[in-house]
Formats: structure tokens, C-alpha cells, sequence
């Protein structure tokens, strides 16, 4: 069953995010879907403040950028990947077992079959100005 969420201000998203991120535990595994300027990477940056990481941006062109605080994150984006085998690559399988990490994926919905099973999944539906609606599927 999904949790729906609405927020009306990014000072609202913020602290949703952090809210989130507080019940985060290594090995957790997130997929953001949503549209261009949704707010995906907005929420992780958000999110990784909880674990006093303040240098997020998005890997867009890196395709991973991994982050140290209080946990190591690791914040995937698929928009720019062309074939699943760019991601093979890179070691993807390696990073989702990293059982000391948190991940984050921006656009998962991109490639859904490589996904594992047990993730969070949040889709994001934008509205006027800044409202949004979080849909947080937990299929852990």
C-alpha cells in the first residue's frame, strides 16, 4: 500500500525529506521517479543533509556520485543512460549489494528490470507552483 503526501512549498518538501531520510538504514534502496523538474534530486539533497552530507548534485552526466557523512549514499540517475548495459558497466550490481551504503535512483523507472526487488519506491506529481504529491511504495 502506498503513503500519499502532498506538500505546498519546498520548506515542506524539506521536511518531508528529512523526515524520510531519519528512517533510513544502510542497505535501503530508493527510486524517485517523476517528471523533469519534479523535484527528485531536490529531495535527496534534502534527504542527505539528515546524514550531514551538504555537496549533493545530480549525476546526471557521472551517472553515480557517492557521498560520506554518517552513511555512505550512493545517487544514481538513469536519464541520460541509453542501454541497460551502460549501467553493467559501471559495477551497478556491486553497488545495490553494498549492504553499507543507502542508494538513491533517479529515474528507475527507466529501467525498471534492473531493479532489485526490495526498494523504496517515490513518484512525484507536480501541481501548481511547488505543490507536489509523494507516493512512497514500500516493497521491502
Amino acid at each position: 500500500m502506498a503513503k500519499i503526501i502532498e506538500v505546498h512549498s519546498e520548506e515542506e518538501t524539506r521536511k518531508l525529506s528529512l523526515e524520510f531520510a531519519s528512517g533510513l538504514k544502510d542497505g535501503d534502496i530508493i527510486v524517485l521517479n517523476g517528471s523533469l523538474g519534479a523535484g527528485k534530486t531536490f529531495f535527496i539533497r534534502e534527504a542527505c543533509r539528515y546524514f550531514d552530507i551538504n555537496t549533493v548534485n545530480s549525476p546526471t552526466f557521472a551517472l553515480i556520485n557517492v557521498y560520506n557523512g554518517k552513511n555512505k549514499i550512493y545517487h544514481f540517475d538513469f536519464y541520460r543512460i541509453e542501454k541497460i548495459e551502460e549501467l553493467y558497466d559501471i559495477g551497478f550490481d556491486d553497488y545495490m549489494n553494498d549492504e553499507e551504503s543507502i542508494s538513491f535512483i533517479e529515474w528507475g523507472n527507466l529501467f525498471p528490470e534492473i531493479l532489485p526487488e526490495k526498494r523504496i519506491e517515490i513518484n512525484i506529481l507536480t501541481g501548481i507552483e511547488n505543490n507536489r504529491t509523494f507516493e512512497i511504495r514500500n516493497n521491502k
